[in-house]
């Protein structure tokens, strides 16, 4: 068999030529290098990262646009987007506009022939969606139309759903309402978090854009409208959001707390103090108590009643103290001191 990608390397096909090779004669219309497509990649989260090493080892990346650094931290360093980290690593032009809508220019100086975005964090211009020849694509966490919105893999695990996946589309002004290009689905594992669900998902981007390009540029790529009777949205999570509700069924807290976990964290009042809740287990052991009590601790857990039964506490951070497991938690700390004590989700 021919390799073709090693045939003429970086040169472009013309349409309709011809290439003689021996005994076959092939022909191509329209085939461009791939390395040769210029690429804008807009992202800004470890979500992105993926994607982005993705393009670079198969294209061209001209520039990397994130978000602007973070303000420093306790220690008095600036916290640089994710994305920006391994646009440095490469050596690859970065733009960090405060409002893209107001500063694009750069962009288009760059000439691009596609732009991907993937969680980038602002609403794109017109002017950037039109400009490229093969079109501005997006990268999104959920089987659209479902959750349209900043955390689609947080609220697929919060509400308990079997399965979600990976959407590309193209981009529109509309937030995440472009029509479909491809889609790929995967189960949500019972005993993954959002932390894991997060990797693997964007990994699975990376893999479902790279099948994706070649269509577009050999023109076969399909494109789907939305059914707008389908849609659901799934915003940030706020901080109301993020409290813990005992007084719901046990299935509902535990995804609550894995869909959340470990960033930015479900949690709960003990005592006054705010107590994050990183793992947890339900358990079928039987118990009496309001919602919110905790009813028995073994030597690895602490066990809260919900609404119709308990859930097993084994991972923690309590407000002024280091994220541990319950286990540590413990030592030190009388049974008698625990038992009977009431989780609330509002401050005392």
């Amino acid at each position: 068999m021919i390799e073709l990608a090693t045939y003429r390397k970086g040169q472009d096909f013309s349409k309709n030529e011809e290439i003689n090779l021996g005994d076959y004669t092939i022909s191509f219309d329209n085939i461009r290098r791939e390395e040769n497509l210029r690429i804008v990649f807009m992202g800004t989260p470890s979500f992105a990262i993926p994607a982005l090493k993705g393009l670079i080892e198969n294209y061209e990346v001209v520039m990397v646009v994130c978000q602007p650094d973070r303000k420093k931290n306790r220690h008095g360093e600036v916290i640089y987007p994710e994305v920006k980290k391994v646009a440095l690593e490469y050596e690859i032009p970065i733009y960090q506009p405060e409002s893209i809508k107001d500063n694009y220019e750069k962009i288009l100086d760059c000439k691009p022939d596609m732009i991907v975005t993937c969680a980038y964090g602002q609403f794109i211009p017109k002017e950037i969606i039109n400009y490229p020849k093969y079109g501005c694509i997006n990268i999104h966490g959920s089987l659209l139309p479902k959750y349209r919105g900043g955390a689609p893999i947080h609220w697929a695990m919060m509400n308990g759903d079997k399965e979600t996946g990976i959407t590309i589309m193209k981009t529109t002004l509309k937030m995440d309402a472009g029509d479909i290009i491809k889609q790929k689905s995967t189960f949500i594992k019972e005993n993954e978090n959002l932390e894991t669900l997060y990797e693997r998902l964007s990994y699975l981007g990376r893999d479902l854009l790279l099948e994706t390009i070649p269509t577009i540029l050999n023109q076969t790529a399909t494109y789907t409208k939305q059914d707008e009777n389908k849609v659901t949205f799934a915003l940030n999570v706020t901080k109301e959001e993020m409290k813990i509700d005992f007084n719901k069924k046990v299935i509902e807290v535990y995804n609550q707390i894995r869909g959340l976990s470990p960033i930015p964290g479900a949690y709960a009042f003990l005592e006054g103090k705010r107590v994050k809740i990183y793992q947890a287990l339900i358990t079928d052991k039987t118990f009496k108590g309001n919602p919110g009590k905790i009813v028995n601790i073994d030597e690895e857990s602490i066990f809260v009643m919900c609404q119709d039964g308990a859930i097993k506490l084994i991972d923690i951070g309590i407000e002024g103290k280091k994220r541990c497991l319950v286990k540590d938690y413990l030592h030190g700390i009388h049974e008698k001191k625990l038992l009977g004590k009431v989780f609330n989700n509002e401050k005392e």
